[in-house]
């Protein structure tokens, strides 16, 4: 509202040039014109000027501690692209990697994080390997699921590339991960690492454990359906931790679920 009778302003940046420029036409002043919109000298100016406002002209972005290491970012996002899925850089990874290879110790978890979740998915694209973008949100009870998976990976001993199996037990809920490699996918590496992963969890699940490859614990399938046969001992193995001594330190019992993915 402005002292000439209680007009209002114009809405937009367009509108109150258009309203400038039409009563400079009909004799107002500069100082006039001021005082009626409330602005200053160099907006009358420009008004005058041009028709359509000038858009602002973004600032260059500030210089960050992150700026010497982005390039050794970008090269580890581009290994991963022909990378086996398990043996991609994590953002963890990615920061640990910057800090003890490269004595990057005046950057933070936060800032690898924020620009590896933009940069990840252009580097992608620019290799031509951009996917549709998708979300399936999901649920999880403190201590009630878990994943597992058996897979290959290749590591480097001795100078030469060999193919192991790396083991992998992840909390649903917490993320929490154990991981052990084996030089075999066998049952018995299988049951292994199993033992490993909940003597450092401390517990067992008390509801389900899903499997992505549970061909160790599958005695033999039923024609074309996905049901299965357990082996024996593996119907053992899963039958002893359904039975946790009250009273340690460890999570509630064990609902005992299984499911092959």
């Amino acid at each position: 509202m402005h002292d000439e009778g209680a007009q209002v302003l114009p809405k937009s940046k367009v509108d109150l040039y258009a309203a400038i420029r039409r009563d400079a036409r009909q004799g107002l002043s500069n100082r006039a014109l001021q005082r009626k919109y409330g602005v200053g000298f160099l907006t009358v100016q420009k008004a005058l000027s041009s028709a359509w406002p000038v858009p602002w002209k973004p600032l260059p972005p500030r210089a960050t501690r992150l700026d010497p290491f982005k390039p050794l970012i970008d090269e580890m996002l581009r290994a991963d692209l022909d990378a086996p899925r398990k043996q991609r850089h994590t953002v963890k990874r990615i920061f640990e990697r910057l800090v003890d290879e490269h004595d990057a110790n005046e950057i933070s978890y936060q800032m690898v994080r924020g620009y590896v979740a933009g940069r990840r998915e252009e580097i992608r694209v620019q290799a031509g390997r951009g996917v549709v973008e998708a979300f399936v949100p999901q649920t999880h009870k403190p201590g009630a699921e878990a994943e597992v998976d058996l897979g290959d990976v290749t590591v480097r001993l001795g100078g030469e590339v060999v193919t192991c199996y790396l083991f992998a037990f992840r909390m649903s809920y917490s993320g929490k991960a154990v991981h052990r490699i084996f030089a075999s996918a066998g049952q018995e590496a299988f049951f292994e690492g199993h033992v490993h992963a909940l003597n450092v969890l401390g517990g067992v699940p008390t509801g389900k454990v899903r499997y992505a490859n549970l061909r160790a614990a599958v005695a033999r399938g039923l024609g074309f359906s996905r049901q299965r046969v357990e082996a024996e001992r593996w119907t053992a193995f899963r039958s002893h931790y359904v039975h946790v001594p009250v009273g340690s330190r460890r999570l509630p019992a064990l609902s005992a679920t299984s499911m092959a993915a």
